[in-house]
């Protein structure tokens, strides 16, 4: 299983690394919008659908995507822009910060047309904020990427070290608030540096940890999201299209929480300037 994942992440790495920094940024839009047509795709297995409609809900995910870039050029750009983009940032911050803890708490089920509701609010917004990040620089969204990495290693070592105390046992029993207070402080020194290294200088330096702290609670609850829907759908991963590792969702969950957070909260900082 091991050699197996390496070998995945591998290839993921070696074709996915070229085009983030290569693609132009029209050609970078549709490659993301395959990818949310995956996952859309995989969406259908959380809401229990079968292989023909899951498949169409892909398609049309895939092309909705695909599509706004079109229509709508602008959405490639850094900027809010149109209302709608607007619109879909402010859901799924929303849907994040202030309706995903009683999700949580409730460990509410998803289904019907509320279900590709819930869907939409969670892929739309993350192929918008893999688009318009990238227009800041490959290395820029790289950086933010790394940000959910940081957070889901110094987890995993600070859980195995220290972890006594479950933090959502009845939804991912592996995790517990040891981890997740080292995830929230290896993502506080990865901040740090990265500010000093590139003189960033958004926030006063309380508030940039208090931002960096709020962006790994959000990458936290987008991974134990996935895990509620995987327990309510009784599958183990959201697909196994990428060997030993699962689905795209399955390797997107904390970006699905964080990156439409951190988009639209830069955005804000932009536009306030």
């Amino acid at each position: 299983m091991l050699k197996t994942r390496v070998i995945t992440a591998l290839v993921l790495v070696s074709l996915l690394l070229p085009c983030l920094f290569w693609l132009p940024q029209s050609a970078w839009a549709f490659l993301v919008a395959a990818f949310i047509g995956i996952a859309a795709w995989e969406w259908g297995a959380l809401l229990g659908w079968s292989a023909t409609p899951r498949l169409a809900l892909g398609l049309v995910g895939g092309l909705l995507c695909a599509a706004l870039s079109i229509i709508d050029p602008s959405a490639l750009e850094f900027r809010l822009g149109q209302p709608w983009v607007v619109a879909a940032y402010g859901l799924s911050a929303a849907f994040w910060l202030i309706v995903m803890p009683f999700w949580l708490r409730g460990k509410w089920a998803i289904g019907g047309v509320g279900g590709l509701a819930v869907g939409a609010v969670v892929l739309i917004p993350t192929w918008l904020a893999m688009v318009q990040l990238r227009a800041l620089g490959a290395g820029a969204l790289l950086g933010i990427f790394a940000v959910v990495w940081m957070a889901d290693i110094a987890a995993y070592f600070s859980g195995r070290a220290f972890g006594k105390h479950k933090l959502a046992p009845t939804i991912s029993p592996g995790k517990t608030w040891e981890g997740a207070i080292g995830a929230g402080v290896g993502v506080a020194i990865y901040g740090l540096v990265v500010r000093h290294l590139f003189d960033i200088g958004l926030l006063p330096m309380p508030l940039w940890v208090m931002a960096l702290f709020v962006v790994t609670g959000v990458s936290i609850i987008g991974d134990l999201f996935e895990s509620l829907l995987k327990r309510k759908a009784g599958i183990k991963d959201s697909s196994n299209i990428l060997p030993g590792h699962g689905g795209v969702l399955d390797r997107i969950d904390s970006l699905t929480s964080t990156l439409p957070v951190v988009a639209f909260f830069l955005l804000l900082i932009q536009r306030s300037a």
